[in-house]
């Protein structure tokens, strides 16, 4: 019997794919419990028709992540903080804190993608990279400056 799987199963499948298997395991245990519906010709193709258009909205943020990198590279950010003398920062500046800024400036990025290689403890300009995709890195620079 056919079937479309409504939720993973152990050792059957994942959601959403369409499975042949025994008819007595799909009537008394998968339909019965709600992991599982009859696939008919018409519910297959609703089910390609949900597919296709994930598929496109995943395509479209894609685009969208790639065009945020692209307007965010290069882009100089100024952070400013508490320091002492010799340019010797109290603390450190973070990945929140460089969010913050960027969000400030009109862009959303999220702290974890913020890639800081070493903790940024003293006055300067730093290269720090977002992390939007695995493919799309934007190299931005950090300007930390005393408050």
């Amino acid at each position: 019997m056919k079937i479309i799987l409504l939720k993973d199963v152990k050792g059957t499948g994942k959601a959403g794919e369409i499975k042949e298997v025994a008819d007595g395991y799909a009537r008394n245990c998968l339909i019965k419990k709600g992991l599982a519906e009859e696939a008919t010709s018409v519910k297959i193709n609703s089910l390609s028709i949900k597919k296709d258009a994930q598929d496109f909205h995943k395509q479209e943020e894609i685009k969208a992540l790639k065009a945020e990198c692209a307007k965010l590279n290069g882009e100089v950010v100024t952070v400013k903080i508490k320091c002492g003398e010799n340019g010797k920062v109290f603390g450190s500046v973070t990945s929140k804190e460089i969010a913050e800024v960027l969000t400030e400036k009109g862009y959303s990025v999220d702290k974890k993608k913020i890639l800081l290689k070493d903790s940024i403890k003293n006055l300067g300009v730093y290269d720090v990279e977002v992390k939007f995709l695995p493919d799309a890195i934007a190299k931005i620079k950090v300007e930390v400056i005393a408050l």
